[in-house]
């Protein structure tokens, strides 16, 4: 997907207090940058940011953290920022996936969220996918051992290779999943919608989501 430049999106990104710079130097040390020492949730690949900002309002009780990849995104999410209503449990940063075991020390983290991620369609670049088998093996490095991942798309093509992923591994297994999120009472309980699902399910099109913990 070719995104739009926006100029000034770096220095905007990188001037903005609430997205954490040199990220890698608060490896071990994560719970200090919140006024709470409380689990931590992060997202992968954030987009414009609502699904985090409704997550980390109605749960004050987890720190979230929001990562996403390109400045000109990040920017539109850090652009809607209202100080005066901003939760004190959400922090920012511009990175990409491959590096979250720089990031983050073993065990630091307690649930990532993968929301409509990039499906990467050609073959030659399954290993880019957010739910395949390397990136599953990074999570592994930063999950506690109960932690969990739940990752939601529309992309049934996408959902159908995740679910092999996850069947295939020696790690990881599959506590439930649905091919129809919003058809489905008990997992669509507490759902918060990203910007993509409320634009894909309005036009019919069924949400497909699992979570997912060690064996």
């Amino acid at each position: 997907m070719r995104l739009r430049n926006i100029p000034g999106a770096d220095a905007a990104v990188a001037a903005c207090p609430y997205v954490i710079q040199n990220p890698s130097e608060k490896k071990g040390n994560w719970d200090r940058c919140f006024s709470k020492k409380q689990p931590i949730h992060i997202e992968v690949g954030m987009g414009k940011g609502q699904f985090i900002f409704q997550m980390a309002k109605l749960h004050p009780e987890i720190n979230y953290i929001g990562i996403e990849r390109y400045t000109s995104v990040l920017l539109r999410a850090i652009q809607k920022l209202d100080e005066d209503d901003l939760p004190d449990n959400l922090l920012f940063l511009c990175i990409d996936a491959k590096e979250l075991p720089d990031i983050f020390a073993a065990g630091e983290i307690d649930r990532i969220y993968l929301n409509f991620s990039d499906p990467w369609p050609k073959d030659r670049h399954a290993r880019r996918r957010l739910t395949s088998a390397e990136f599953l093996a990074r999570y592994d490095q930063i999950l506690q051992p109960t932690g969990t991942i739940e990752f939601k798309t529309d992309n049934r093509g996408l959902f159908d290779f995740s679910l092999d992923q996850i069947r295939e591994s020696e790690i990881w297994k599959l506590d439930t999943y649905t091919f129809d999120l919003h058809q489905d009472a008990d997992m669509n309980t507490g759902n918060v919608m990203t910007e993509y699902e409320e634009k894909f399910s309005s036009i019919g099109n069924p949400i497909c989501k699992l979570i997912a913990s060690r064996k």
